[in-house]
């Protein structure tokens, strides 16, 4: 009787580290779905600048008299590059379109530039807000990762910490400086 008894509580114990280490490992699942869900947002976003600021180097080389403009742009389409590096390129081409839209008092009367202009503009407001979450979702998985218990399904299943996707050092040239 002594032996069903030991053998009983064994098994429940069994049943509620497994029990617990289910709940964990699916929370781990829910946060990597939750991931991949916000880069997927910034992929589309960063893609939509990358078209607008494309789609604007034939309006300004046409109504104006420059020529080498946005010159990033097109070597962009074959490098392989990271949402991260993606960005920060696009970055610098943006604040070239800027400048140029400042200069060029031509483009500001131009229906297609504005138009690109207002649409680069809102993709700004979109892609800080999927930042942020990205960002808010990022913090609860790496918690997740470094506190104990839930570390040791981190471990097992190896899951790391990810970086943040911080815009904060754009202008540096140390590319791989990512907060963990």
């Amino acid at each position: 009787m002594e032996i069903v008894l030991y053998l009983l509580i064994a098994c429940i114990i069994i049943c509620v580290i497994m029990i617990w280490y289910i709940t964990t490992y699916n929370k781990f699942q829910e946060y990597v779905i939750r991931i991949n869900e916000a880069e997927a947002n910034i992929d589309t976003t960063l893609r939509k600048r990358f078209d607008l600021l494309n789609k604007s180097i034939g309006i300004i080389t046409s109504n104006t008299k420059l020529e080498n403009v946005l010159t990033k742009i097109p070597e962009l389409k074959n490098k392989k590059l990271s949402n991260f590096e993606l960005d920060r390129e696009l970055y610098i081409s943006i604040n070239e379109f800027f400048v140029i839209k400042e200069e060029n008092e031509d483009l500001q009367t131009n229906e297609e530039f504005v138009k690109i202009n207002v649409s680069l503009n809102e993709s700004e407001i979109e892609i800080e807000a999927f930042r942020r979450y990205y960002n808010d979702v990022i913090t609860d998985y790496n918690k997740l990762v470094k506190r104990f218990p839930s570390n040791i399904v981190a471990l097992f299943s190896s899951y790391r910490p990810k970086p943040y996707f911080d815009g904060k050092d754009m202008f540096n040239e140390k590319k791989d400086n990512l907060k963990l």
